[in-house]
Formats: structure tokens, C-alpha cells, sequence
């Protein structure tokens, strides 16, 4: 965590970003993140000529040549503030070096820096920000990605096609309830800042503390572990920064639009997919891949990201995706075609239902989340349901902390449903378990409405005649009380 010091230099540079004219949150972004990297970029050419130097030997591959020494973090931070920017704006100067010689370094990230754009209007601004970041001790990984995460989470406006940052805490939720592993292969197929890969990477660094002292679990876990999907170039460089700023340096990051056929070879890769898609908008029918078509018949993003997600998964892999309420209830062939393939056809094993609030100020959408398993062949039993009313923030666009969350009941819950207690709880509870047979017969409804219980209060009232008693009484002494009050004031006129 961040502490309260760190958070404020952060808050400067983002106020002195909007002072200084750029006001679009994701361009900020965007900006701080080609500037991280170019920090980043002296900072590694640092560590190799002190290995170097502590070998003896010529620094191997060196990022930075002699006649480009002018173009390092650490040299052209103390030049004013017009030869900054004029080292940053001319050819083969320092953002050009960053997209061309620095895209060629060893880091998911640097694939993504051709279409680069420098954006910053003023070489004030320019050296302000750098005099800011400088000052930004970012030593440890940790802190590293605690920083960008705080910057993330200053993007208060919703993207476009329903796209829009998952809070940080859900996300948190739903990986402590599918307990990733070293062994897993994790996806998000829309990835945007890659926060379900970054909390998934946390967890199993948690779980499992000494896996970066093994070169084998090592690589796997800075590498081939992750899997994510993003057809948005600013969103795919923002995602690979966070990523890269939280240890993940080669995670397998893929610019295609998830559901066209460019994307038709994710087919059995995951054993884990965590997900938020995007919930509004429909394709051009020839757009999307036809291996989704045949799954659901439909150009609903919402509902093609769920047979994309079955296709992507290994037989066993296990997925936890947040939708919109309407993928439960939806009545048309395409939301119970899908709502039927995952039930009959594969495990669906709990339906989380959240507030309307959880994601605004971005949207009041009411959402859910679904978890299941592939299999291929069924396996649905008895579904979990659980009626979130909480998530310890206020559900108005504030999103102020409270005391209310149900988020730790949740994950305990979840992680014991198979206990006598989980499996006898009532309807009228926040959680409970519905068979098989019931959820078909409601034509695999997946609304906790629909199988909750509502306990409803018995309130007696008096007979309408001693009411209107009642009403008189007081009517009676309304008036003896103006009458008083009328003698009184003549009283004070004499």
C-alpha cells in the first residue's frame, strides 16, 4: 500500500498534467506511461553497467551507445525546460529512441511502442512532470506497481463499448475465490489494464513467496502464466506497463479483437479465466468467428464472450466472469442458449448478484458474476447463489469506505458450500444452494429472485373506526389548544 506521502506526489503530477491542458484521464495515463518506460529504460542500462562493472568486463548489449548517452533519464532530467523538449520532439531523440531502439528490448511491453504518440503540449509541462516523477521513489517492484495502480485508479470515465475499470477489490474477490496456482495458465480475453493478470500474479506471489527463487517456477510466473487479449492500443500498452511494473515481464499479451477470427486459434489454453467484457454493443454478424456462432446465435458482445470463454478454456479450467443481470434472466434464444450450454453442457457451480452501485461512477448497471468449469460433458449439480448487498464502499458515485461488506462473507461462504451448514441454509438467507432440475424448470432463469425467499413481516393495524377515533381525539385537542393559544394572545393585545 501506498502511504499517504507517495499518493500526494502522485496527485500532483495528475493535477499538473490537467493544469497544463491535458484533461482526457486515459492520454494522462498514457503520457506517464511513455515517461515510466523511458525512466525504466535508463534504470535497466544502470544495472548492467554495474554488473559490469562488478565483472570487469564491457557492459553486453548496452542499451543506450555512447553518442546516445544524451537520450538517458538520468542526463537529460536537469536539462531546462525548452532543450528537454526539444530532446524529446526531434528526430532519433528521445521518444523516438523509446519507440524504435527501446521497443527492441526484452519486455512484452516494448512490442506495443510503435504507434506511440507524444502528447505533451509544453516543454513547462514537460519538465514539471519529470521533475515530479523523479522525485517518485520506486525502488522495489512493489511499489512500482502500487504507483501505477494508483494512477489506474484515477480514470473516473467509462471507455467506449461498455468497456470500463473493474474495481480493484472485486477483482480481488474473485481471484481469492478461484485460488490461482503456479500451475495455471490465466486469461483475461479483455484484458484492457490488466488488472484481473495483476491481482492473479499477487496472489499466487502470496501463496507461493519463494517461486522467484526458482528459475523454473521463475520464468513461468514473469512469462508464460498469463494470457491476455486487448484490441485497443492505448489499453494494451497501459495493461503490458502494469503488468511489466508488477515483475510480469513476458506475459503473452495479444493485440486482436478477441472475437473475430483473427483470434480463432484460442482454443484450449487456459486453465483459468478471469474476466470483466464488455457489456454493450453487437458486432457486425461477419465480424465475429464462426466457431462463437455456433455456440450461441447471437452478436451480443456479452453473450460471445461467454462461448469464447468456453472455447478458450482446457477441459477442467474453471472461469469467473462478471455480466450484466440481463445474460440471467435474458429470454431470447441466444441468452438461453448460452445460459443452457454452460449448465448442461459444462459445470456451472455459483451466481454471485452485486449491487447496482459496485461500478459507479463509471455505470449503475446491476451485475453478476458466473463461475464454472468446463467439461464438455455436464456436471451442473446444485448452483450456489449469493445476494450481495455490500461491497464496503457507499453505492452512490463517491463510492466513499462504510462498515457494510459482504465481500469477506462471500469468499468464506463460497469456500465452504460443500458443509452441512452451506448445503441447509434457507432461501430467506444470502446464500443458498438451487438443484439442477429446479433451475431447468424455470428455463435455466439464473436471477436470484427467482429462487429467493422474501420473509414478509406480519403488521396488524386497528379497525378503521377506531382510527377514525383516534383522529378525533387529537382533532379535539387541536382545538382546545388554538382556543388557548387565541386567549392568550388577546390577553397580551390589552
Amino acid at each position: 500500500m501506498l502511504n499517504s506521502s507517495l499518493k500526494s506526489q502522485i496527485d500532483k503530477i495528475w493535477e499538473t498534467f490537467w493544469s497544463g491542458g491535458i484533461s482526457n484521464p486515459l492520454t494522462v495515463i498514457e503520457q506517464i506511461t511513455y515517461l515510466l518506460f523511458i525512466r525504466r529504460l535508463d534504470e535497466l542500462q544502470i544495472l548492467q553497467d554495474n554488473k559490469a562493472r562488478i565483472l570487469g568486463t564491457p557492459t553486453d548489449n548496452p542499451i543506450y551507445k555512447a553518442d546516445e548517452q544524451n537520450l538517458r533519464w538520468s542526463v537529460f532530467k536537469d536539462l531546462g525546460a525548452e532543450e528537454m523538449f526539444e530532446h524529446f520532439r526531434k528526430l532519433d531523440g528521445v521518444f523516438d529512441f523509446m519507440k524504435n531502439k527501446g521497443a527492441a528490448t526484452d519486455s512484452v511491453f516494448n512490442r506495443y511502442m510503435k504507434g506511440a504518440t507524444f502528447m505533451i503540449p509544453t516543454p513547462r509541462l514537460l519538465q514539471l512532470v519529470v521533475d515530479l516523477l523523479s522525485a517518485v521513489d520506486m525502488n522495489d517492484r512493489d511499489t512500482k506497481g502500487d504507483v501505477y495502480e494508483y494512477l489506474l485508479s484515477k480514470i473516473a470515465t467509462a471507455g467506449t463499448n461498455g468497456q470500463f475499470r473493474t474495481p480493484r477489490h472485486i477483482i480481488r474477490m474473485m481471484v481469492e475465490m478461484t485460488q490461482p496456482t503456479i500451475e495455471d495458465t490465466i486469461c483475461d480475453p479483455s484484458a484492457g489494464s490488466s488488472g484481473f493478470l495483476v491481482k492473479a500474479a499477487e496472489y499466487v506471489l502470496e501463496q507461493n513467496p519463494d517461486i522467484l527463487n526458482k528459475e523454473a517456477t521463475r520464468k513461468r510466473y514473469e512469462g508464460d502464466m498469463f494470457l491476455g487479449m486487448e484490441f485497443d492500443a492505448t489499453m494494451i500498452r497501459i495493461g503490458a506497463m502494469n503488468l511489466l511494473l508488477h515483475g510480469i515481464e513476458h506475459p503473452k499479451l495479444i493485440d486482436v479483437d478477441a472475437l473475430s477470427e483473427a483470434n480463432s486459434g484460442f482454443k484450449a489454453q487456459a486453465s483459468l479465466i478471469l474476466a470483466n467484457p464488455p457489456f454493450k454493443g453487437s458486432l457486425d454478424a461477419e465480424a465475429v468467428d464462426s466457431s462463437l456462432s455456433s455456440v450461441v446465435k447471437t452478436t451480443k458482445t456479452e453473450l460471445l464472450f461467454l462461448a469464447l470463454i468456453l472455447r478458450g478454456l482446457k477441459v477442467g479450467g474453471r472461469a469467473a466472469v462478471i455480466v450484466p443481470d440481463g445474460v440471467l434472466f435474458g429470454s431470447s434464444n441466444a441468452h438461453k442458449q448460452i445460459r443452457k450450454e454452460i449448465i448442461d453442457n459444462n459445470q456451472l457451480t455459483g451466481v454471485i448478484s452485486m449491487p447496482s452501485g459496485v461500478f459507479k461512477p463509471y455505470a449503475g448497471v446491476s451485475t453478476a458474476i458466473l463461475f464454472f468449469t468446463k467439461t464438455g460433458a455436464g456436471g451442473t449439480d446444485k448452483v450456489w447463489f449469493y445476494d450481495m448487498k455490500a461491497d464496503g464502499l457507499s453505492l452512490d458515485d463517491k463510492r466513499q469506505v462504510i462498515s457494510d461488506n459482504d465481500i469477506p462473507d462471500v469468499v468464506n461462504r463460497w469456500h465452504n458450500r460443500t458443509t452441512t451448514i452451506e448445503q441447509n441454509r434457507s432461501r430467506t438467507e444470502q446464500s443458498f444452494l438451487v438443484p439442477l432440475a429446479e433451475i431447468q424448470e424455470n428455463n435455466y432463469d439464473l436471477s436470484i429472485n427467482r429462487y429467493k425467499e422474501v420473509v414478509h413481516e406480519e403488521k396488524t393495524y386497528d379497525k378503521p373506526e377506531t382510527i377514525i377515533k383516534q383522529i378525533l381525539v387529537l382533532d379535539e385537542e387541536r382545538t382546545a389548544l388554538m382556543a388557548d393559544l387565541k386567549t392568550l394572545l388577546a390577553k397580551e393585545l390589552v
